[in-house]
């Protein structure tokens, strides 16, 4: 009788032994890919990295608390894709600006003269706007010394009419 009580006592302890190891490998564990996502993601700045790091913390959480392996898992998986869904594209807005800025914008609008004749069914002329050579074209035929307007641009090729 004694016996079995001792060995129900030292099962119960050992299990409880266990259960606190386990707990405390898993939460490690789950830090451990915590901080290495958020090295990655400070490494190579993608937006990425941050949100496995994010469900690593509450997969960690809830391996503290001890919950089983697929919990864990689960917890991770949903936190992971549901922060990435709401939240990337307004963090990538917010924090990556409006991107390069297009040399050509500020040229709209503005005159300039034709300096290589610009040939519609070619493609190709050239402009003086602003005192920059530009490669242009026109819907119409526009010969050398005439004075054009410049409506749009398509990469670094400006787009114009005549003024």
């Amino acid at each position: 009788m004694i016996r079995a009580l001792l060995s129900a006592l030292f099962t119960m302890l050992a299990q409880g032994f266990f259960a606190r190891f386990s707990s405390e490998v898993g939460t490690l564990v789950w830090l451990a890919i915590a901080f290495v996502a958020a090295i990655v993601e400070v490494s190579v700045p993608h937006f990425g990295s941050a949100f496995v790091s994010a469900g690593a913390i509450v997969a960690a959480a809830a391996a503290f608390m001890g919950f089983g392996i697929p919990t864990q898992i689960g917890t991770f998986v949903v936190v992971m894709i549901v922060s990435l869904v709401m939240l990337r594209s307004r963090l990538v807005q917010q924090i990556g600006g409006p991107g390069v800025p297009s040399r050509t914008s500020a040229l709209l609008g503005r005159h300039g003269v034709v300096t290589h004749d610009i040939d519609p069914v070619v493609g190709a002329g050239r402009v003086n706007v602003g005192g920059e050579d530009w490669a242009a074209r026109s819907a119409e035929a526009i010969p050398v010394g005439v004075k054009v307007r410049v409506n749009g641009a398509d990469g670094i090729v400006l787009e114009v009419t005549r003024a």
